[in-house]
């Protein structure tokens, strides 16, 4: 795990000058690699880099590194699980060079000299971020991992071609623009995050997961006016897939696995290999345990393979209803795992606040970011690797949503479109006292917190036309962001828009959801929040159910294998029953959060009047004031819960005050 930046320049020289900028750049990172630093610049080409080792830690995994045959220069950021088995295959092939050290990246640049990048990238089973300089055909190569585990940013400062691992590296360069994407900022105050292919900045962009980007000669001296999307091009500039989710989702509908027994047994023991694979490091590694079935299942397959107690981590809270380090005690005590509990007062948690616009470097409202960066703290210093449970919830059904979602579509959609506004009107005018008392009862049957989900209920059935605008509304922190973003501005499409996979078509509400989730909430709000709460503090993070093999084999399972007795996650339920006890784990998923809502009327109320001032919001020009500043009356008042849609205001702006 790493941190890369870059530029192609024509008209920049090679020499002390593009190495000084470059290794500025990269030193914006140090963060994300604090073992070692390295610059290498030719021609127009400069790249930088930062290492955390973690395989290999001798100088021979430095970077930037060059391939044996000398064609090659690559800045690498992530872990190839299963190198080994490519030198293998390199040697059989009688393509593997004289090895220099035992390190990933050196695997992978041999593999590419071989087969060429995209036959490499599509044999590599892992989570990266690179950028590989091909000295021979002078054409720089970006890419990304499948499922987007790591992050790289590219675009434009001045007439250079910059890129990176975060913004904060691309905002060192002289000529970089910090003019503001309108349209970017729309999608922002819906999803609480940016959404692939765009970033909060006009003219900086991600690269969407599973793609990668080629220049083959002089970058245009100009940005699009769209961002490039996968298969497009761009003057010198091309985007193709090297893997496609929708691909592997309609050849997973094509090889069902109709057999519950099948089903479970290949679940263990692809996910214990998948497991295995990714305890391989030279450096200590534990992993974090909430107590659930996502991190439960990991934990246990890795003590299942280890002849040491695994090192695990929670944080407990003291105010019950977020607290989940009892669960978690518990699942650690029957696994035998040597488990930490940090427990973090109210007061810990504010003060990560302040760095929040530093550690996302753009707007990011998940406020479970707290709580995940303090873990993550609490990890670094002990393991320099930890992993996850992260991706089980959109791959097996995980999500509330997944179930209430269309159960509420089956009994409302026969509803006459007024009759359902009505309804979501008077939902949306109950004051918080009646929702804690139905939260109350609910909880009691088992159910969700229904607070948590009111303003959204509202929403779906004053807005909700089909099953589509559900889910949107489901997840949107403003239901309406052109009405919220100051000038007008029209919301752009996002990846979740795009078709439905052939087998996951319209009016399978949950399977649905959970291909959208996959393709916009998975790669930019859930991958992004670990992976920038763990690189803060210098922590390798690893997300198991995201290996190549799981991704196949869930796309195998029919929703019945998900879905079933009123639950999701049946298949992995009955995994995890044979290493935990049932009632250890089986309990309403509580999610990692933090009661915002109760902060910002109590010890946040200062630092929130500050930013939502209407004269705060009128000077940064971002929003609207009014509907802000209503909703921030509401809430104060106690009578509404508008947590998430103050927390994206107040995001923004402590953004945009830092950094403008």
């Amino acid at each position: 795990m790493c941190g890369l930046a870059g530029f192609l320049d024509p008209r920049q020289p090679a020499g002390d000058a593009a190495l000084r900028l470059v290794g500025t750049m990269a030193g914006r990172l140090v963060h994300r690699g604090p073992d070692s630093a390295g610059a290498w610049a030719e021609g127009a080409i400069a790249l930088g880099h930062q290492r955390l080792s973690i395989l290999d830690l001798s100088a021979a995994g430095n970077q930037p590194m060059h391939s044996a045959c000398g064609r090659f220069v690559i800045a690498f950021n992530g872990e190839i699980y299963n190198h080994l088995e490519l030198r293998r295959d390199l040697a059989q092939a009688g393509a593997a060079p004289s090895w220099q050290g035992h390190s990933d990246t050196e695997t992978l640049l041999a593999a590419v000299a071989a087969w060429g990048i995209e036959n490499a990238l599509q044999r590599c089973n892992g989570m990266f971020a690179l950028a590989l300089w091909d000295r021979r055909a002078a054409t720089l190569h970006l890419a990304r991992d499948r499922m987007g585990e790591k992050p790289l940013y590219w675009g434009w400062a001045g007439r250079a071609l910059v890129f990176g691992s975060e913004l904060k590296a691309l905002r060192a360069h002289p000529d970089f623009d910090p003019a503001i994407c309108r349209g970017a900022l729309t999608q922002y105050m819906r999803f609480g995050y940016v959404p692939a292919p765009r970033s909060i900045y006009a003219a900086i962009f991600k690269l969407e997961p599973g793609t990668i980007l080629t220049v083959l000669g002089a970058p245009p001296a100009t940005p699009p006016n769209v961002p490039l999307e996968a298969e497009d091009s761009y003057g010198s500039i091309t985007v193709a897939r090297f893997w496609s989710l929708s691909a592997a989702l309609e050849a997973g509908v094509d090889a069902p696995i109709l057999d519950d027994s099948e089903a479970v047994a290949l679940l263990e023991t692809t996910l214990a290999r998948a497991v295995k694979r990714q305890m391989l490091a030279d450096v200590p590694l534990g992993a974090f345990l909430s107590g659930g079935i996502d991190s439960s299942a990991i934990v246990a397959l890795m003590q299942a393979q280890s002849s040491q107690p695994i090192r695990t981590f929670t944080v407990g809270f003291d105010d019950a209803a977020f607290d989940e380090s009892v669960h978690a005690a518990a699942v650690a005590r029957h696994l035998g795992t040597d488990h930490s509990v940090v427990r973090v007062t109210a007061q810990d948690a504010r003060a990560i606040i302040p760095d929040l616009p530093a550690m996302y470097d753009e707007p990011f409202a998940d406020s479970s970011q707290i709580p995940t960066h303090l873990v993550c703290r609490a990890a670094h210093g002990q393991v320099a690797v930890a992993l996850s449970g992260d991706g089980g919830d959109e791959l097996f059904g995980g999500y509330n949503r997944y179930l209430f979602g269309p159960r509420l579509w089956e009994r409302l959609s026969g509803l006459p479109f007024g009759v359902r506004r009505a309804i979501g009107g008077g939902i949306g005018r109950l004051p918080q006292t009646v929702w804690r008392g139905l939260d109350a009862s609910s909880r009691m049957m088992g159910g969700p917190r229904l607070a948590q989900i009111g303003d959204a209920l509202s929403t779906s059935l004053r807005e909700t036309r089909n099953s589509y605008d559900l889910y949107r509304n489901l997840i949107s922190y403003w239901p309406d962001p052109e009405a919220i973003v100051a000038g007008g501005w029209s919301e752009p499409r996002s990846g979740i828009d795009a078709a439905m996979p052939r087998g996951f078509t319209i009016g399978s509400v949950g399977s649905e959801m959970m291909v959208r989730d996959m393709r916009g909430y998975l790669p930019d709000d859930i991958l992004c929040k670990l992976d920038r709460a763990a690189m803060f503090v210098g922590l390798e993070t690893r997300a198991p159910f995201l290996d190549l093999e799981i991704l196949g084999l869930a796309a195998r399972l029919p929703p019945a294998m998900r879905f079933r007795g009123g639950k999701g996650k049946w298949a992995l339920r009955e995994v995890l029953a044979k290493y935990v006890p049932l009632e250890l784990t089986d309990r309403p998923k509580m999610g990692f959060s933090v009661p915002v809502g109760e902060w910002l009327r109590g010890p946040l109320r200062g630092w929130a009047d500050d930013l939502l001032s209407p004269a705060s919001l009128r000077a940064s020009g971002l929003v609207e004031p009014a509907p802000i500043t209503r909703a921030w009356e509401q809430h104060r008042s106690g009578r509404f819960d508008w947590s998430n849609r103050l927390w994206s205001a107040l995001m923004l702006e402590a953004w945009h005050r830092q950094y403008h």
